[in-house]
């Protein structure tokens, strides 16, 4: 996963920093992500929100909020207006690299953010909210004690996760003010609302409000026992997975046409994710990835190397049964083919040694008003097919360095 990473100038003139996922495999579209409140670009959840999207072909960038994480400014000058003004910049910021975003994402504030700031930004097609508020003025139950203090004095220190901030009271006021009603009653995008029912931090009736003032197409999904921010990979892979599916239906997600010097008949393996197996897999317009388990260090996202060649035995050997039945045209209505791969225990020829081999069983279902005859002769035209006599035969594989 090729990794940028650059700063650009936000609301205020401070420079903001930024990283940018972009996919191995083809490039099929742009998320901007909004991190929560008073955290940063590399929480967990964004960082793996990232890293697995941009594994779907999905380019995803990712900021440091004004005085927040490694970006200039200082935080305590900031409001909610502002974080919206940042994420303007953002978008401008990738629009001048050509990758205008078509996708935004937002978590906790950020979630709000984006809504505030969509219908403003030409292009975009599809909005995610996660355990973000219907109030952005929510977000000031986290310094509850603090806010006396904050209106007399202008501003306060207060404690939250753990590390010290300065709150001043034009972000008081400022969120206070916010109102995402008018926001989502003109948002032109499709919208997705993912949230936790038991998200302690912001309660479910947010994603109901937020849900219930958007204009249709818009969707609600339950990250059912998430917490707030997102901290266990498996959620995190599971909001991911769902946004990259979701936004298929509004985002053309579709595979381009294969690289211009990707030679006819040549099928390219590049690989797309670094840290485990998952592999893109294109030959002319056909894109497939390939995959270990997850108990093998994989994401489980494709077939596995041996899957994939049992497919090619599955389907050659059903294509083969059906053109034979065709040109017969005999009453085949329909052909499974059930594969199962494992290494069995042989000798080889002129050695008593035994070695393991490579086993394929193949269980054929032939689906019509067939008589025995019929289905014995297509059983025996099912050895026919090319892949089986390939597999049967040795093969010699010649391997040189591009």
């Amino acid at each position: 996963m090729p990794t940028t990473r650059f700063t650009f100038p936000g609301h205020a003139g401070d420079q903001l920093a930024a990283r940018l996922d972009m996919p191995d495999g083809p490039h099929l579209a742009t998320a901007l992500f909004a991190h929560c409140f008073t955290c940063s670009k590399d929480i967990t959840a964004a960082r793996r929100i990232a890293t697995r999207l941009s594994t779907m072909g999905i380019a995803v960038l990712r900021f440091d909020f004004t005085g927040l994480g490694h970006s200039e400014g200082e935080f305590a000058n900031t409001s909610f207006t502002s974080n919206v003004q940042d994420l303007h910049a953002a978008c401008a910021a990738l629009t001048e690299r050509g990758l205008p975003p078509s996708i935004l994402i937002g978590h906790s504030l950020g979630g709000a953010a984006v809504l505030k700031a969509a219908s403003d930004i030409a292009g975009v097609k599809a909005v995610v909210t996660i355990g973000a508020p219907a109030d952005p003025g929510h977000v000031t139950h986290n310094f509850a004690d603090a806010l006396p203090t904050i209106m007399a004095d202008g501003k306060a220190e207060v404690s939250l996760g753990g590390r010290p901030f300065v709150i001043g009271k034009d972000f008081v006021e400022d969120v206070a003010m916010a109102n995402l009603t008018q926001s989502l009653g003109k948002l032109n995008a499709a919208l997705l609302v993912m949230h936790a029912p038991r998200d302690a931090t912001v309660g479910i009736e947010n994603a109901a409000e937020i849900f219930t003032a958007a204009r249709h197409p818009k969707s609600f999904v339950t990250l059912d026992n998430a917490d707030h921010l997102m901290s266990q990979a498996a959620d995190v892979d599971y909001a991911a997975d769902t946004i990259a599916t979701w936004a298929g239906r509004y985002v053309d997600l579709s595979p381009p046409p294969g690289p211009d010097d990707l030679p006819e008949g040549i099928l390219r393996v590049s690989e797309a994710d670094a840290s485990g197996f998952l592999q893109d897999i294109q030959s002319g317009p056909h894109h497939i990835a390939a995959d270990e388990p997850a108990s093998f260090g994989g994401t489980n996202k494709g077939l596995t190397p041996y899957g994939l060649v049992s497919a090619g035995l599955g389907a050659c050997t059903s294509m083969t049964i059906r053109m034979y039945a065709r040109r017969k045209k005999w009453p085949l209505t329909g052909v499974n083919v059930d594969i199962s791969h494992n290494k069995s225990h042989a000798t080889d020829a002129g050695s008593d040694a035994p070695t393991k081999i490579d086993t394929f069983t193949r269980t054929i279902t032939l689906q019509g008003d067939l008589d025995d005859d019929q289905r014995q002769r297509l059983l025996e035209i099912a050895d026919k097919c090319p892949v089986h006599r390939t597999l049967e035969q040795s093969s010699h594989i010649e391997t040189a360095l591009a």
